[in-house]
Formats: C-alpha cells, sequence, structure tokens
C-alpha cells in the first residue's frame, strides 16, 4: 500500500504580515490564546495580562511560531460581546506581548473595530473566522495596514453558525466559499501574499465532513495554491466523538493525528492548544515529506 504523496507549496512561497514574511518552508504553529471567560477549552485561564503573558513565554519557549489572541469566544451557544469590550480584553494583552517578545501575533476577530485596535497595539495578523461575512471592512483594514489575513469558512451569522443544515458536497461548499471571501478582499485592494484559508473545521460541518474535509484537503489544495493553508482541530468534538466521548482535555492524541494529517495533506499551518507536543509531531511528518 502506498502513502499518498502530500501535498506542498513552492519552497519560495511566504505569507505576508505587517511585520514581517513568514517561510512556509515549514509547518507554522499557530498557538491558541484565549483571554475570555467562556472559551470551550481554556476560558477564563488566560484573563489577565499576568497570567496572559505567562502562557505567551511558555508557548514561546516551546516553539509557537505564531501567537493567536482571542477576546470572543465563537463556541456552540456562545454570546455575542460588542466590540467595547472584545478591545478591553485582548489590546491590553497585545500590547504587553508586543513590548516583551518579538512574535507574530495574531488577533481571532470579526469586528473591524476590533481589528484597527489590534493591530495599532502590536497585531500583524487579522484570523476572521466569519471569512469577512460579518464585517467586511476588515479587508479596508487589512489593506492599510498591510497585515496578514485568515478567511475562514463557515455559513450562517454569529448566533447560526453552528445550527446550519448540512450541505451536500462540503469540498464545493468550501471551495465556494472561499471564492466569496476572496473577491471580497480582492475588492478592497487585499494582497494574495498576506492571505491564508482556513476550512473552519467544526464550524457549519457534521461530524462526517469535519473528517472529509481533513482526508481531501489535497483537493482545496489544488485549487487554492496560492494561498497558505490553516486548519484548526485541536481539541474540538469531532475528536471527542471519535475517541469514544473523551473529554475536551483527553483529546491530545487525536488532536495531533489530526494536525499530522492535515499537514500531509496540504496544510501549512496548525492553529494548536497544546504547542510542545505538536511542534514535535510535525517536526517528525516535515522531514518525512522532504525527502519525497
Amino acid at each position: 500500500m502506498r502513502l499518498l504523496r502530500p501535498m506542498r507549496l513552492n519552497c519560495f512561497m511566504f505569507w505576508k504580515t505587517s511585520r514581517r514574511e513568514l517561510t512556509l518552508q515549514k509547518t507554522l504553529v499557530m498557538a491558541i490564546l484565549n483571554v475570555t471567560p467562556d472559551s470551550f477549552s481554556d476560558g477564563g485561564k488566560f484573563f489577565s495580562i499576568d497570567e496572559a503573558l505567562r502562557q505567551a513565554e511558555k508557548i514561546i519557549s516551546e516553539g509557537a511560531d505564531i501567537l493567536d489572541i482571542g477576546g470572543e469566544s465563537t463556541r456552540p451557544n456562545s454570546v455575542r460581546v460588542s466590540a467595547e469590550e472584545e478591545i478591553r480584553r485582548v489590546v491590553p494583552i497585545v500590547e504587553a506581548i508586543s513590548r516583551r517578545f518579538d512574535v507574530p501575533i495574531s488577533v481571532d476577530t470579526s469586528k473591524a473595530e476590533v481589528a484597527v485596535r489590534a493591530i495599532e497595539a502590536g497585531a500583524e495578523i487579522i484570523n476572521d473566522v466569519s471569512g469577512l461575512r460579518f464585517d467586511q471592512k476588515i479587508a479596508e483594514v487589512i489593506v492599510k495596514t498591510n497585515a496578514g489575513l485568515v478567511l475562514m469558512h463557515l455559513r450562517g451569522d454569529f448566533e447560526t453558525m453552528h445550527r446550519q443544515k448540512p450541505v451536500e458536497n462540503i469540498l464545493d461548499e468550501v471551495a465556494k466559499g472561499f471564492r466569496l471571501s476572496l473577491e471580497q478582499a480582492e475588492t478592497y485592494g487585499a494582497k494574495k501574499q498576506n492571505i491564508a484559508l482556513d476550512a473552519g473545521i467544526g464550524f457549519s460541518k457534521t461530524f462526517e465532513q469535519n473528517l472529509e474535509l481533513i482526508a481531501k484537503l489535497n483537493f482545496l489544495r489544488e485549487e487554492f495554491s496560492d494561498y497558505p493553508m490553516l486548519i484548526g482541530t485541536s481539541r474540538k468534538s469531532f475528536i471527542g466523538k471519535v475517541l469514544d466521548g473523551a473529554a475536551v482535555d483527553e483529546r491530545l492524541q487525536g488532536s495531533l493525528a489530526s494536525a499530522a494529517i492535515a499537514v500531509w495533506n496540504g496544510a501549512n499551518i496548525v492553529r494548536v492548544h497544546d504547542v510542545k507536543a505538536t511542534v514535535e509531531t510535525l517536526k517528525v511528518v516535515d522531514k518525512i515529506k522532504s525527502e519525497l
């Protein structure tokens, strides 16, 4: 039995942020740092500046390439917070981390007002789970600041994104969503080298469709070969289901397996909670891929 040949970008490709060019010659590990009281995995743990700085230092020492800071939970049944509240949670922590560490900071937001303030505070990437569906002006912010932008696929609005009826062909649906988001970004003048794409595992997808997207990510990789592909599977509910109901903090091995397969199939960036274990796992994956 032969393994499928992994999908790879050209070795010269990079992802442009407002402060640097991030090489894609190895898989980038984006570490999750939530500053919300209600995130599904680590809500409330890093709510203060001191706690966030300690966690930032830890995950940077473990090999994180990017820190992704989120001030609004997108778990099922979460309640949307105001831009003012999100700014209050995120901006002081972005400022503190950017002063102390030279590491790319991403902010997980779908509000242009938050994006502006976060970039002013030191962020250089905006991770928009809505793919510009909730606030197209984020694209305007990206153009003005030259920041990096992640466009994630989902369906519905904030309140209904986890309650969408399944589509028949999830690969076609994600590809269609990517095309729409890219068209909107390009309308504002966003440049290809600033944009990464995220298939949105766990958002508007069934259990089976989450598995299918990881297994067939190479098809999306082929169509959207000009853009880095980001995948976030860490500790998500589909892993718990595969592992016979494993609790959130018992999903490490499943998270690592799903990340490794996603990278083999074309992912360039993985968004994770468990940095050290992921970095070590993907060093092996990247090394094996380099021999093909």
